[in-house]
């Protein structure tokens, strides 16, 4: 594909003030940045987000997943619990077009930085609220985690063996990380809107939500015929074979066999071409009904072959398959290599340090990392002294009284 680069970015000109904490609506700030948004972490003075303490730490005082995580970020401190920090932040929130906040529900409200207060000197703001059960119901006060977003979602009670407890689904950030990615797509849904009526909103999302939106059919399912999925291992409904199987070189490969097609193709290759078409398991119906002697099948055949000559096989027979990869293969994958998937940032604090790349891939206008994440209170004269036009005393000041 060719790429003809503009040199601009989609949202050059667009000013956030992320004043949440760890990942979920910070995660949001930092999608946006990466495709051009100018953006203000708020931090509180001493102490800073705790993503920074959070995860592998390093020898620059920050940890990975801060130094990954709040990449292109500027960092500025203020107390918004103090008076004076309140006022200086509703002083930026009038100087920005998105504020990002996930503090549960009230607590801006408490401190004198609420949306309704926020929006009085600036009609156009829209505001991202991402909390454990979001601003209405009658969770709303209660506090939540990406754990709790996962569970109360409804994809935890589906990970893991049919006869185990329920397991963290790959991890307990995901309804976090999601948060962010749903959160950073209503934000941009705002800002269109914006352009038609001027006014801004609220972009108000449960961490739990995201998790429930992409659970296929289970709502459905349940509605029209009272079907309660239940844990597969790695195993899923609708599709059989469709698992992890094990390789005699104690690998594991993922085959996704969804239609009647492929498993005709997978059964040529194993050389039970019979059980397909118009035999035993020629239909996903008759797979379902039999999943266990389907699966057995499969697992004997990887199970006699390394994963490498497994995947060429069935690579060439054009039977979806992939590695179930460790972090140490992804690195040495050319798959990854090939779509620059991790980048190395030379960071000034901390030296080297390989992250994921922006995503998605846009050809024109692409996404970039310009740096990791700042030191705490980096930009205070920068981001106060142009947008606020406060000078060195003033700073200092605010400083003395805790405010910043």
């Amino acid at each position: 594909m060719t790429e003809t680069r503009t040199g601009v970015r989609p949202l050059d000109g667009v000013r956030v003030l992320d004043a949440a904490t760890f990942i979920a609506a910070p995660f949001c700030a930092t999608l946006l940045a990466e495709f051009g948004a100018e953006v203000i972490k708020v931090e509180l003075p001493g102490r800073g987000d705790p993503t920074r303490h959070f995860g592998s730490m390093t020898d620059c005082g920050d940890s990975l997943v801060w130094l990954s995580e709040a990449r292109n970020k500027k960092s500025v401190t203020i107390d918004l619990r103090t008076e004076d920090g309140a006022a200086l932040f509703r002083r930026l929130a009038g100087e920005v077009d998105v504020v990002c906040e996930n503090f549960q529900t009230g607590t801006l409200e408490k401190w004198g930085v609420g949306y309704e207060r926020l929006k009085q000197a600036n009609p156009g703001l829209i505001m991202l609220r991402v909390t454990g059960y979001g601003q209405t119901g009658p969770y709303a006060h209660r506090p939540g985690f990406g754990r709790i977003g996962n569970a109360f979602g409804g994809i935890s009670f589906l990970a893991g063996e049919p006869d185990r407890p329920p397991v963290t689904p790959g991890s307990a950030t995901l309804a976090d990380y999601l948060s962010g990615l749903f959160g950073a797509f209503g934000v941009v849904l705002a800002l269109r809107a914006r352009e038609t009526t001027g006014i801004g909103q609220v972009v108000d999302i449960g961490l739990y939500e995201p998790i429930f939106r992409i659970l296929d059919e289970l709502a459905p399912a349940y509605h029209m015929y009272d079907f309660v999925r239940q844990r597969m291992g790695p195993g899923t409904v609708n599709a059989v074979p469709h698992s992890h199987y094990r390789t005699r070189d104690d690998k594991w490969l993922a085959i996704a066999c969804t239609n009647d097609a492929i498993f005709a193709r997978l059964a040529r290759l194993i050389g039970r071409a019979e059980l397909a078409g118009d035999g035993r398991f020629g239909t996903t119906a008759k797979r379902e009904a039999a999943r266990a002697e389907v699966d057995d099948l499969v697992a004997a055949w990887i199970g006699d072959r390394d994963r490498d000559k497994a995947l060429g096989l069935c690579a060439e027979a054009e039977v979806p398959c992939g590695p179930v990869y460790g972090i140490d293969e992804i690195f040495r994958d050319p798959q990854f290599e090939a779509r620059e998937n991790i980048r190395v940032v030379d960071d000034p604090r901390a030296g080297p340090v390989a992250v994921p790349n922006v995503v998605p891939r846009l050809t024109g206008t692409p996404g970039v990392i310009d740096g990791l994440g700042p030191a705490l209170g980096a930009d205070v004269a920068a981001v106060f002294g142009t947008l606020l036009g406060l000078d060195a005393d003033e700073i200092a000041k605010l400083k003395s009284m805790g405010a910043v």
